[in-house]
C-alpha cells in the first residue's frame, strides 16, 4: 500500500463519525454543479433561437428553466453548507481528542521528544489547518472536477474545433501549478516550526513573567520574541507569496485563452461555420473550465499546507508509548514494600552513560526513607522509578514481591503518592484541586488531609476557605501554602507509598517538623520516602540513602552514617552550624 493510500485510510478513520455528512455534501456539490452547467446550454439556445426568431414564449420558457436550475442550485448550495460544515468542524473534533487522548498515554519518556509548545501547536493549528481544508475544500475539491470534466464534454458539443484550445492551455496550467506547490511544501514546513519556536518564547515567558520582571529582561524578551515573530512572518510571506503567484500565472493563461477563443470564433462566425449563441455558451463553458482549474490548483495548495499538518498530528499519534499497561488489574498493593534489584536507568535508550546504574536497595513497608545527595545525584530518577512514570533499563523494582510492571498503572500510581519538586494546582478553587486526590472524599478527608499537610493553619484564614479560587498554577498563594495543598491533595488517595521529592523545601522548619510527626502518627503503615536537603529532616528516618552521581554510597540510620561515613558527617557538622549561627 503506497504511502498516499495509507494516509487516506488513516484520515478515514476520524471521519466515520460523520461520512453520511461527508458523503451527502459531496452529493450536493456535484448535483449543483450538473443544474449550473445546463443554465449556459440553455442560454445559448435563447440566443440562437428565442432572440434570432423573436420568439417570446421560447425565451420565457427557457429563461424560467434557467431560473429554476439557478434557484435549486442555490438550495444544494445551502444543504451543503450545513452537511460541509458538520463533516469538517466535526473530523477536527474528532482527530483533536484522539491526539488529546495519546498525549494522556504518553510516559515522561515521550514527552521528553516533543516539547510543550510543539504539542499544543500540533494540538491547535496544525488540526485547524486539516479541519478549514475539509470545510474550505469539499465544495471546490468536487465542483473542479465535475466543472472541468462536463465543461470540456459540454463545450465540445458545441464546437470541436475550438476545443482544441484547451490541449494547449490545460498543460501550461498544469505544470504551472506543480512547480508552485512543489516549492511550497518545504515552506510551510518551516512556517510550522517556526511557529512552534515562536509559541515556546511566549509560553515561556508567561510561566516564568515574575522572574522576568524581578531581573528587569521586559525589554530582552520582547526583542526575543521580536525576533521569532520576524523569522515567523518572512517565512509566511514567502509561502503565502508563492501561493499567490497562482492567481496571476491563472489569470495570464486564461486571458490569452479567452482571447484565442475570440479571435479563432470570431473567424468561424465570419465564415458562417459557428453562430454567435453558441460562441456565447461556448466562452461561459470556457470560464467555468478555467474556474475549475483554479479551483483545483486551490485544493492542491490546501492539500500543500494540509499535508504538512498531517506528517505533524501523525508523529505525535505514531510515538509509541514507552511504558505500557500489561498489568494485572487484579493484583494489588497492601504493604508498601520496595525492592531495587540492581536497577540502571537512563533517560534516552541511545544514551552513554546511565543517570542510575547498578542500585540495590530494600525499604520495608511502614518506614520513612532519607533520600539524599547533591544535585544531580539522580534524587528524582530513582523515586520517579516506583509508580513507573520512566522504566528501569536494567534490573527491576519490586512492590510487595511483584516487579512494578506487574501492576496495572491505574493502580500503582493511585498506590503511590508522589508530591514532585516543581508542585502544581490548577484553575479552580482550593476543593476542586484537593479532590485530584480523591474525587469521592468526604469535607472530614479533606480536614484530615489538611490538618496533616498543615494546610489548615492557612485556609482558615482565606475569606472563601475551601472554595477560594486559584489562579493559574496556584499563583495567588505562596510557595509554602501550594506545597502544603499539594501533599493534602496526595494524602487524600490514602496512599500505600508516599513520596515527598523536596516538597517542603518552602515551608519553615517548624511546620516542616509537624508535617513529619503527623505523617507518622496518622500514616504508620504507608511507607514514607521524603527527598531533601535538610539532615534534620530525616534524623528520625528509619533508613538513609546518600546517593552520588548515580550511585549509592551509604545506606544507613542518622546515627550509623554518623559514626561510618565521613561526608555524612561532614554535611551535618556543617548544617548544625549553619542552625546554630
Amino acid at each position: 500500500m503506497t504511502g498516499e493510500k495509507i494516509v487516506v485510510k488513516r484520515l478515514y478513520e476520524f471521519f466515520k463519525p460523520y461520512k453520511n455528512a461527508f458523503l451527502g455534501s459531496i452529493i450536493c456539490v456535484m448535483a449543483e454543479c450538473v443544474f449550473e452547467l445546463v443554465i449556459p446550454f440553455l442560454m445559448a439556445n435563447i440566443i440562437d433561437v428565442g432572440v434570432k426568431q423573436r420568439d417570446t414564449g421560447y425565451i420565457l420558457a427557457r429563461g424560467s428553466l434557467m431560473a429554476a436550475c439557478a434557484l435549486i442550485a442555490f438550495f444544494l448550495g445551502s444543504i451543503y453548507a450545513r452537511l460541509g460544515a458538520k463533516a469538517g468542524q466535526g473530523f477536527g473534533a474528532e482527530l483533536r481528542q484522539q491526539e488529546y487522548k495519546k498525549l494522556q498515554e504518553y510516559s515522561f519518556s515521550n514527552l521528553d521528544h516533543f516539547s510543550s509548545a510543539s504539542l499544543i501547536t500540533r494540538l491547535t493549528s496544525d488540526i485547524g489547518i486539516l479541519q478549514n481544508s475539509i470545510c474550505n475544500g469539499i465544495r471546490p475539491m468536487v465542483r473542479g472536477p465535475v466543472l472541468m470534466f462536463t465543461g470540456l464534454v459540454m463545450s465540445i458539443l458545441l464546437s470541436p474545433k475550438l476545443s482544441i484550445v484547451f490541449l494547449i492551455a490545460v498543460p501550461v496550467l498544469s505544470v504551472g501549478l506543480y512547480l508552485i506547490i512543489r516549492k511550497l511544501g518545504t515552506s510551510y514546513a518551516r512556517m510550522q516550526k517556526l511557529l512552534d519556536r515562536m509559541n515556546a518564547i511566549v509560553q515561556e515567558n508567561l510561566a516564568a513573567i515574575r522572574t522576568v520582571k524581578s531581573y528587569v529582561r521586559g525589554e530582552s524578551q520582547s526583542e526575543l520574541f521580536a525576533q521569532g515573530n520576524g523569522d515567523y512572518r518572512a517565512a509566511s510571506e514567502h509561502a503565502f507569496h508563492t501561493a499567490m503567484l497562482n492567481m496571476p500565472y491563472f489569470q495570464l493563461v486564461m486571458y490569452i485563452t479567452i482571447l484565442s477563443i475570440l479571435w479563432f470564433g470570431g473567424n468561424f462566425i465570419h465564415i458562417g461555420t459557428m453562430k454567435v449563441g453558441e460562441l456565447t455558451g461556448f466562452l461561459s463553458y470556457v470560464l467555468q473550465i478555467l474556474n475549475s482549474l483554479m479551483m483545483i490548483s486551490n485544493v492542491f495548495l490546501m492539500l500543500s499546507r494540509s499535508t504538512t499538518s498531517i506528517l505533524r498530528v501523525f508523529e505525535v499519534l505514531d510515538e509509541k508509548p514507552e511504558i505500557t499497561d500489561s498489568g494485572d488489574p487484579a493484583l494489588v498493593i497492601s504493604k508498601g514494600d520496595i525492592v531495587f534489584d540492581n536497577v540502571s536507568f537512563k533517560y534516552n535508550a541511545k544514551a552513554k552513560e546511565n543517570v542510575l546504574s547498578d542500585v540495590s536497595l530494600h525499604m520495608s513497608a511502614g518506614q520513612m526513607i532519607g533520600v539524599l545527595g547533591g544535585t544531580g545525584a539522580a534524587k528524582t530518577s530513582l523515586v520517579q522509578l516506583i509508580p513507573r512514570l520512566y522504566e528501569v533499563s536494567e534490573g527491576s523494582v519490586k512492590i510487595d514481591g511483584h516487579d512494578v510492571r506487574e501492576y496495572s498503572l491505574h493502580h500503582l500510581r493511585d498506590s503511590v503518592g508522589m508530591v514532585l519538586q516543581n508542585n502544581t494546582l490548577f484553575s479552580g478553587t482550593i476543593r476542586e484541586n484537593l479532590l485530584w486526590g480523591n474525587e469521592n472524599a468526604t469535607q472530614e478527608e479533606l480536614d484530615w488531609a489538611c490538618h496533616i499537610a498543615c494546610a489548615d493553619e492557612f485556609l482558615g484564614r482565606l475569606p472563601n476557605g475551601y472554595e477560594t479560587m486559584l489562579g493559574q498554577g496556584g499563583v495567588n498563594v505562596s510557595g509554602g501554602q501550594k506545597q502544603r495543598l499539594c501533599i493534602a491533595r496526595a494524602l487524600l488517595g490514602r496512599p500505600k507509598i508516599l513520596i515527598l521529592d523536596d516538597s517542603t523545601s518552602a515551608v519553615d522548619t517548624a511546620t516542616e517538623r509537624k508535617i513529619r510527626e503527623r505523617l507518622a502518627e496518622s500514616l504508620p503503615d504507608t511507607t514514607r520516602i521524603l527527598i531533601t536537603q535538610r539532615l534534620a529532616s530525616v534524623e528520625k528516618a528509619d533508613q538513609i540513602v546518600l546517593l552520588d552521581d548515580g550511585k549509592i554510597t551509604a545506606v544507613g540510620s542518622h546515627s550509623e552514617l554518623l559514626a561510618t561515613n565521613e561526608v555524612y558527617r561532614e554535611i551535618w557538622q556543617f548544617q548544625q552550624k549553619g542552625e546554630i549561627a
